[in-house]
Protein backbone atom coordinates (compact mmCIF):
# COMPACT_ATOMS: atom_id res chain seq x y z
CA UNK A 1 0.00 0.00 0.00
CA UNK A 2 1.55 3.27 -1.08
CA UNK A 3 0.04 6.06 0.46
CA UNK A 4 0.75 9.94 1.72
CA UNK A 5 -2.17 10.47 3.53
CA UNK A 6 -3.64 8.56 6.41
CA UNK A 7 -6.95 9.58 7.76
CA UNK A 8 -7.67 8.20 11.14
CA UNK A 9 -10.82 7.70 13.32
CA UNK A 10 -9.86 8.59 17.14
CA UNK A 11 -11.99 6.50 19.42
CA UNK A 12 -11.16 3.30 19.66
CA UNK A 13 -8.16 3.83 17.07
CA UNK A 14 -6.02 6.57 18.86
CA UNK A 15 -7.26 6.77 22.26
CA UNK A 16 -10.16 5.37 24.88
CA UNK A 17 -11.73 7.95 26.85
CA UNK A 18 -14.22 6.06 28.76
CA UNK A 19 -13.00 6.61 31.74
CA UNK A 20 -13.21 9.95 31.76
CA UNK A 21 -16.85 10.61 30.03
CA UNK A 22 -18.37 7.76 31.70
CA UNK A 23 -18.40 10.23 34.74
CA UNK A 24 -19.95 13.34 32.99
CA UNK A 25 -22.88 11.28 31.94
CA UNK A 26 -23.54 9.67 35.10
CA UNK A 27 -23.29 12.91 36.90
CA UNK A 28 -25.49 14.82 33.93
CA UNK A 29 -28.16 11.51 33.89
CA UNK A 30 -28.32 11.15 37.40
CA UNK A 31 -29.11 14.67 38.30
CA UNK A 32 -32.41 14.29 35.80
CA UNK A 33 -33.22 11.06 37.88
CA UNK A 34 -33.01 9.41 33.99
CA UNK A 35 -30.76 6.03 34.83
CA UNK A 36 -31.23 3.50 37.95
CA UNK A 37 -27.77 2.40 37.99
CA UNK A 38 -24.31 4.33 37.14
CA UNK A 39 -22.96 3.28 33.84
CA UNK A 40 -19.64 1.60 33.69
CA UNK A 41 -16.99 2.30 31.25
CA UNK A 42 -17.40 -0.79 29.01
CA UNK A 43 -21.26 -0.19 29.10
CA UNK A 44 -19.81 2.34 26.25
CA UNK A 45 -18.47 0.08 24.37
CA UNK A 46 -21.25 -0.75 21.67
CA UNK A 47 -21.53 3.02 21.40
CA UNK A 48 -18.37 4.07 20.87
CA UNK A 49 -18.30 5.41 16.89
CA UNK A 50 -22.30 6.45 17.06
CA UNK A 51 -23.94 9.87 16.95
CA UNK A 52 -24.11 10.97 20.59
CA UNK A 53 -27.94 11.62 20.12
CA UNK A 54 -27.91 7.93 18.79
CA UNK A 55 -26.73 6.81 22.46
CA UNK A 56 -28.87 9.09 24.52
CA UNK A 57 -31.90 7.59 22.70
CA UNK A 58 -30.69 3.76 23.41
CA UNK A 59 -29.91 4.39 26.67
CA UNK A 60 -33.16 6.31 28.08
CA UNK A 61 -35.52 4.65 26.03
CA UNK A 62 -38.51 6.88 25.08
CA UNK A 63 -36.61 10.09 26.01
CA UNK A 64 -37.81 13.01 23.27
CA UNK A 65 -35.76 14.23 20.48
CA UNK A 66 -36.32 17.83 22.48
CA UNK A 67 -34.71 16.81 26.13
CA UNK A 68 -32.28 13.92 24.30
CA UNK A 69 -30.91 17.30 22.60
CA UNK A 70 -31.15 19.60 25.88
CA UNK A 71 -29.14 16.10 27.87
CA UNK A 72 -27.14 16.18 25.13
CA UNK A 73 -25.87 20.19 25.00
CA UNK A 74 -25.02 19.70 29.13
CA UNK A 75 -22.89 16.55 28.57
CA UNK A 76 -21.01 17.85 25.39
CA UNK A 77 -20.21 21.06 26.87
CA UNK A 78 -18.65 18.97 30.19
CA UNK A 79 -17.15 16.49 28.05
CA UNK A 80 -14.98 19.31 26.31
CA UNK A 81 -14.13 20.99 29.27
CA UNK A 82 -13.19 18.21 31.27
CA UNK A 83 -11.29 16.13 28.13
CA UNK A 84 -8.79 19.55 28.05
CA UNK A 85 -7.96 18.60 31.55
CA UNK A 86 -7.93 14.79 32.19
CA UNK A 87 -7.67 13.43 28.27
CA UNK A 88 -7.89 10.37 28.01
CA UNK A 89 -5.87 7.34 27.19
CA UNK A 90 -3.45 6.97 24.65
CA UNK A 91 -3.30 3.02 23.10
CA UNK A 92 0.16 1.83 23.31
CA UNK A 93 2.42 3.16 20.54
CA UNK A 94 0.30 5.59 19.12
CA UNK A 95 2.72 9.04 20.22
CA UNK A 96 5.15 7.25 19.37
CA UNK A 97 4.21 5.95 15.73
CA UNK A 98 2.40 9.50 15.11
CA UNK A 99 5.47 11.38 15.40
CA UNK A 100 7.53 9.71 13.45
CA UNK A 101 4.70 9.05 10.45
CA UNK A 102 4.20 12.68 10.48
CA UNK A 103 7.49 13.20 9.23
CA UNK A 104 6.82 11.25 6.29
CA UNK A 105 3.08 11.68 5.55
CA UNK A 106 0.19 14.08 6.42
CA UNK A 107 -2.33 13.12 9.49
CA UNK A 108 -5.84 13.72 9.27
CA UNK A 109 -8.99 13.35 11.66
CA UNK A 110 -12.26 12.18 10.88
CA UNK A 111 -14.82 11.30 13.93
CA UNK A 112 -18.62 10.67 15.07
CA UNK A 113 -18.24 13.09 17.87
CA UNK A 114 -18.93 16.82 19.04
CA UNK A 115 -17.29 19.60 17.99
CA UNK A 116 -14.46 20.35 20.05
CA UNK A 117 -13.94 16.67 21.17
CA UNK A 118 -11.16 16.88 17.95
CA UNK A 119 -9.62 19.66 19.84
CA UNK A 120 -9.82 18.48 23.17
CA UNK A 121 -7.53 15.61 22.27
CA UNK A 122 -5.13 17.22 20.48
CA UNK A 123 -4.83 19.84 22.69
CA UNK A 124 -4.56 17.69 25.72
CA UNK A 125 -1.12 15.56 23.77
CA UNK A 126 -0.14 18.77 22.08
CA UNK A 127 -0.41 16.84 18.63
CA UNK A 128 -1.84 19.75 17.40
CA UNK A 129 1.78 20.54 14.83
CA UNK A 130 0.94 16.55 13.87
CA UNK A 131 -2.54 16.58 12.06
CA UNK A 132 -2.98 18.94 8.53
CA UNK A 133 -6.82 19.13 9.28
CA UNK A 134 -9.97 17.31 10.88
CA UNK A 135 -13.61 16.91 10.57
CA UNK A 136 -16.46 15.76 12.99
CA UNK A 137 -20.40 15.21 12.90
CA UNK A 138 -20.61 17.85 15.64
CA UNK A 139 -18.93 20.25 13.17
CA UNK A 140 -20.79 19.80 10.01
CA UNK A 141 -24.18 17.19 11.34
CA UNK A 142 -22.89 14.91 8.16
CA UNK A 143 -22.34 11.35 8.39
CA UNK A 144 -19.25 10.31 8.53
CA UNK A 145 -18.71 9.27 4.98
CA UNK A 146 -19.60 12.87 3.97
CA UNK A 147 -17.23 14.27 5.94
CA UNK A 148 -14.06 12.10 4.77
CA UNK A 149 -15.12 13.28 1.25
CA UNK A 150 -15.38 16.79 2.55
CA UNK A 151 -11.85 16.44 4.19
CA UNK A 152 -10.22 15.11 1.27
CA UNK A 153 -11.65 17.75 -1.16
CA UNK A 154 -10.70 20.27 0.95
CA UNK A 155 -6.89 19.35 1.31
CA UNK A 156 -7.07 18.04 -2.19
CA UNK A 157 -6.57 14.34 -1.48
CA UNK A 158 -6.79 11.13 -4.04
CA UNK A 159 -7.98 8.20 -3.25
CA UNK A 160 -5.23 6.39 -4.91
CA UNK A 161 -2.70 7.76 -2.14
CA UNK A 162 -4.99 7.86 0.95
CA UNK A 163 -6.14 5.72 3.59
CA UNK A 164 -9.17 5.24 6.15
CA UNK A 165 -7.49 3.70 9.39
CA UNK A 166 -10.16 2.79 12.36
CA UNK A 167 -11.95 0.35 14.53
CA UNK A 168 -15.48 -0.48 13.24
CA UNK A 169 -17.93 -1.12 10.42
CA UNK A 170 -19.19 2.20 10.52
CA UNK A 171 -15.65 3.18 9.76
CA UNK A 172 -15.27 0.32 7.01
CA UNK A 173 -19.05 1.05 4.98
CA UNK A 174 -17.99 5.31 5.83
CA UNK A 175 -14.36 4.47 3.97
CA UNK A 176 -15.92 1.98 1.66
CA UNK A 177 -18.28 4.29 0.23
CA UNK A 178 -15.16 6.81 -0.49
CA UNK A 179 -13.51 4.27 -2.57
CA UNK A 180 -10.79 4.73 -0.21
CA UNK A 181 -8.77 1.58 1.27
CA UNK A 182 -8.92 0.40 5.22
CA UNK A 183 -6.53 -0.77 7.93
CA UNK A 184 -8.96 -2.81 10.79
CA UNK A 185 -7.73 -1.54 14.52
CA UNK A 186 -8.15 -4.86 16.03
CA UNK A 187 -7.48 -3.55 19.47
CA UNK A 188 -10.13 -1.45 19.17
CA UNK A 189 -14.03 -1.19 20.24
CA UNK A 190 -15.95 -2.46 17.29
CA UNK A 191 -16.03 -5.56 15.14
CA UNK A 192 -16.00 -6.17 11.32
CA UNK A 193 -18.83 -7.91 9.69
CA UNK A 194 -15.86 -9.41 7.39
CA UNK A 195 -13.79 -11.02 10.18
CA UNK A 196 -10.98 -12.25 8.08
CA UNK A 197 -10.60 -8.09 6.75
CA UNK A 198 -7.02 -7.64 5.83
CA UNK A 199 -4.77 -5.41 6.36
CA UNK A 200 -5.66 -5.24 10.20
CA UNK A 201 -3.56 -4.38 13.48
CA UNK A 202 -3.38 -5.32 16.63
CA UNK A 203 -0.78 -3.03 17.94
CA UNK A 204 -1.22 0.56 16.76
CA UNK A 205 2.93 0.76 15.43
CA UNK A 206 2.37 -2.28 13.32
CA UNK A 207 0.56 0.19 10.58
CA UNK A 208 4.32 1.00 9.27
CA UNK A 209 4.14 -2.34 7.83
CA UNK A 210 0.98 -1.07 5.18
CA UNK A 211 1.55 2.44 4.80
Amino acid sequence: MNTKNLIFDLDGTLWDSRATIIKIWNEVLGRHQLIQRELKPEDMNQYMGLLAHDIIKDIIPGISDLQAQELLSEIVAEENKILHIQGGILYEGVEETLKNLANTHSLFIVSNCQDGYIESFLDYYQFNDLFVDFESHGRTQKPKSENIQLLMERNQLSIEDSVYIGDTQTDYNSAGSTGLPFIFCKYGFGKLNNAEHKPSVSKFHELKKFI
